[in-house]
């Protein structure tokens, strides 16, 4: 068989979660609150990094929080391209659930907490609805993936809650099924690949084995 054969082809997005926090360990939902990564968030993102490389990215952009940002700058500095923020990539903003761990929020906020587990529209905390996440997020990396050449591959640094319902919103699913998608592990990513009749699920929460997913996503 020909070699071209085996040649990808169309866009692709990588959508890249952010490295560890303090917060990720303790269990405590950060939402739109502004923490740094930890060493080892450091660690990791280094690390990622040096693998999407090899992907030879043609641009990065990233949510503009501390955590997002940090994370695209690693790969920035070994790929050499510039990162463009944009705040519409943030994490969900979730109100008053911010800042408590996730034993707080189960028992002062189990019936809304297990009606978003059952897929229900649900204002976490008085904060945003999923559809409004990805109302936002997903105009964002379709506008970038517009300016990719032909084949080319866009790296999107967000937020686990954020890159579901891009993700959801990308693949056409209803979004009472985006939590079908399970979480990524700080500093692992998804693939999405162009095909016919629009974007497929390629890779989900790549380079997670051993660790384990924390944060306000699961």
């Amino acid at each position: 068989m020909n070699e071209d054969a085996y040649k990808r082809t169309g866009r692709r997005l990588v959508l890249w979660r952010h490295g560890q926090t303090s917060w990720n360990l303790e269990r405590r939902f950060q939402g739109t609150t502004d923490i740094a990564l930890t060493e080892t968030g450091i660690t990791q993102a280094r690390r990622a990094a040096r693998l999407l490389a090899s992907l030879e990215p043609d641009a990065i952009i990233a949510s503009d929080l501390k955590r997002a940002a940090a994370t695209a700058g690693e790969l920035a500095d070994v790929t050499g391209l510039d990162v463009t923020y944009d705040e519409g990539l943030r994490e969900t903003y979730a109100g008053a659930w911010q800042g408590l761990t996730h034993q707080e929020i189960i028992e002062r906020y189990n019936e809304q907490y297990t009606a978003w587990k059952r897929g229900e529209s649900v204002r976490r905390g008085g904060g945003e609805l999923e559809t409004e996440v990805a109302d936002r997020a997903a105009p964002v990396v379709l506008h970038h993936a517009e300016k990719l050449p032909e084949n080319g591959t866009l790296v999107v640094v967000s937020h686990g809650g954020t890159i579901r319902t891009t993700i959801g919103r990308l693949l056409g699913l209803e979004s009472g099924h985006w939590e079908s998608l399970g979480g990524l592990s700080n500093c692992c990513w998804s693939v999405l690949g162009e095909g016919a009749r629009g974007w497929r699920l390629l890779e989900h929460n790549a380079g997670t084995l051993p660790e384990p997913v924390l944060g306000d996503d699961t």
